[in-house]
């Protein structure tokens, strides 16, 4: 997994921010219903943000970071990945997460995010709002890809995703469908991350600079996988500068 059931974001809450937040339960394209988590604190037009969990799907950790967005002016939705295999209800600490996200299927997850995309897309003024994904460990790959899905989104932010890994579904990594991304890309990776070699990072932006891809890839020296998470204390430099850098590359690719 990516990061302990117990975890939290390292961003702290704003006092007296206006949001509102609720779970919701959102239809596919397929007719599945899948569990989400909705978080508003936007104007009618603002950014808003799909949240997409690591491997264990919707919990704790994703509904919270979904409220520090809508803290900040943005509405969000997390999503949940396993509405086809394991349903819509809440999930413990022994929820067998491994062997449920092994039959995800990226067309399926493309679609959920499609749906969390057309609910935040919903009422007057925010037909046209800028939307992004921002994706950790298997959704940060996965938010990646979601720039290639033909959704319109304005940028792609994913935390320690694998560039170069096929997909479990058997599908091409991220790293080979470059030609057809359609929207900035923000990574934050860890330096120390043993599962993401720095040279497979490197590969995935020497194929985005030759396809010419708007790109920012940032790696923390000395920081592992997961580092994005409140009890690393040793990494709040770091939880601080990805979150800024998060915050800067959504007002940026606004315009």
């Amino acid at each position: 997994m990516c990061v302990p059931y117990d975890s939290r974001p390292p961003v702290p809450p704003i006092t007296g921010a206006a949001v509102n937040s609720r779970d919701l339960t959102l239809s596919s394209k397929d007719g599945t219903k899948f569990a989400a988590f909705f978080a508003g604190g936007g104007k009618p037009g603002s950014p808003a943000i799909v949240v997409l969990p690591d491997v264990r799907g919707l919990f704790k950790f994703y509904e919270e970071l979904a409220v520090r967005f809508a803290e900040r002016g943005f509405d969000s939705i997390a999503i949940d990945y396993f509405g086809r295999t394991a349903g819509v209800a809440k999930r413990d600490e022994q929820f067998p997460f491994q062997e449920h996200v092994a039959l995800t299927k990226i067309d399926q997850i493309n679609a959920d995010v499609g749906a969390a995309i057309a609910e935040l897309k919903k009422g007057q003024g925010n037909a046209n709002r800028p939307i992004f994904t921002v994706g950790f460990c298997f959704g940060g790959s996965g938010s990646w890809i979601q720039a290639t899905a033909g959704h319109g989104i304005k940028g792609a932010v994913g935390f320690y995703g694998h560039p170069t890994r096929v997909q479990r579904d058997g599908t091409v990594p991220v790293i080979d469908r470059t030609r057809d991304i359609k929207a900035p890309l923000l990574g934050l990776m860890g330096g120390a991350d043993q599962g993401i070699p720095a040279e497979e990072v490197n590969k995935f932006t020497a194929a985005l600079k030759a396809a010419n891809k708007p790109h920012e890839f940032h790696v923390y020296a000395g920081a592992p996988h997961s580092f994005f998470d409140r009890r690393f204390a040793d990494f709040k430099r770091e939880c601080d500068d990805a979150w800024s850098k998060i915050l800067t590359f959504i007002e940026k690719n606004s315009r």
